[in-house]
């Protein structure tokens, strides 16, 4: 896979012509879609906000948004593929872009999705229950104790 970023459009390709880019304002419904598709509960109103600063990265493929990733500073609020695309290294693609212009991220997941974030390196720990939001998003979704931090930095 090519990670190289473009010199001229600051942009990240895959070898199966996936594009990576800053995503626009003007994409919300389309990166909400896929967000929507990937069962993340995000907001909207805070995913507007992160296209507007140029934190929110999408990948794009024959004119098609097929994934994409919102940052808050370092921490990777949401990220996500579109159905068709997925196992096809988008996700990794994102992942990729998103650490090339941070340097360092960090990422909460549930333990069915522990193998990408591990294949692409992430120092893994487990979350303990605060009784805060997360446990109750947890009880929620039945998902339990199985949430997990991930830490990738350039060492």
């Amino acid at each position: 896979m090519d990670d190289t970023a473009g010199a001229d459009d600051d942009t990240t390709r895959s070898d199966d012509g996936v594009r990576v880019r800053e995503g626009d304002p003007e994409e919300l419904v389309a990166v909400m879609r896929v967000l929507d598709a990937g069962l993340l509960e995000a907001d909207a109103g805070d995913v507007r906000d992160r296209l507007a600063a140029g934190d929110c990265l999408v990948a794009e493929a024959s004119g098609r948004v097929v994934g994409a990733l919102a940052l808050d500073g370092d921490y990777i609020e949401a990220v996500a593929t579109s159905p068709s695309r997925r196992g096809r290294g988008v996700g990794t693609t994102l992942v990729r872009a998103a650490f090339g212009r941070r340097g360092r991220l960090v990422a909460d997941f549930d333990g069915g999705v522990r193998p990408f974030y591990e294949s692409l390196g992430f120092d893994i720990e487990a979350r303990d229950g605060d009784g805060g939001e997360d446990a109750e998003a947890a009880a929620d979704t039945g998902v339990g104790d199985d949430r997990f931090r991930g830490v990738l930095r350039d060492e």
